[in-house]
């Protein structure tokens, strides 16, 4: 028997090209803005984690005030978007190898690129329930399937991306 009231997910990642930043510019977004640069790649992803923002909290003691401390709020901390067990593809549904070439540009000294990510939240019948969206993001880190004969993987098992902003979209 399954239960409606929790339908199954999938998730589809796109990244774009993020805006060049020229000194002294302000680089945030409309809050439902979502990312217009040149597409890098679209995926589908079985799992994704990641979506937090944490803030810092700073405490005040306050001279006289013993019955507690001020409290303030300090700067924002993102955590890593991980996109498990998917895939980028291109235009023609083949596999596309531009993420990979973006983290050897990465790691061979070249100027670094930057993307902005939509996550879209997808149901059952393919409608989008949430769309999320990250600033400036990096490659952190990445993993390649286990090779198997039997299973015929070629998926991206594991992809990290540090980024500079989270917000849900209201599209």
């Amino acid at each position: 028997m399954t239960n409606s009231l929790f339908p199954a997910f999938r998730f589809e990642a796109k990244l774009r090209r993020s805006p060049q930043i020229v000194a002294g510019s302000d680089v945030r977004q409309d809050a439902n803005a979502l990312p217009s640069g040149e597409l890098l790649g679209d995926g589908a992803f079985q799992e994704c984690t990641g979506l937090q923002v944490e803030m810092d909290v700073r405490e005040y003691q306050e001279g006289g005030r013993n019955d507690g401390v001020i409290r303030q709020v300090g700067r924002a901390k993102y955590t890593n978007i991980v996109l498990r067990r998917g895939m980028f593809y291109d235009r023609d549904g083949q596999v596309n190898d531009e993420l990979w070439r973006w983290l050897q540009d990465i790691v061979s000294g070249r100027p670094v690129a930057r993307y902005d990510g939509i996550i879209e939240v997808r149901n059952r019948d393919a409608t989008v329930v949430a769309t999320w969206v990250f600033d400036r993001g990096l490659p952190a880190r990445i993993s390649g399937p286990q090779l198997n004969a039997k299973t015929g993987e070629i998926a991206i098992e594991e992809l990290h991306i540090a980024h500079e902003g989270l917000r849900l979209v209201r599209v």
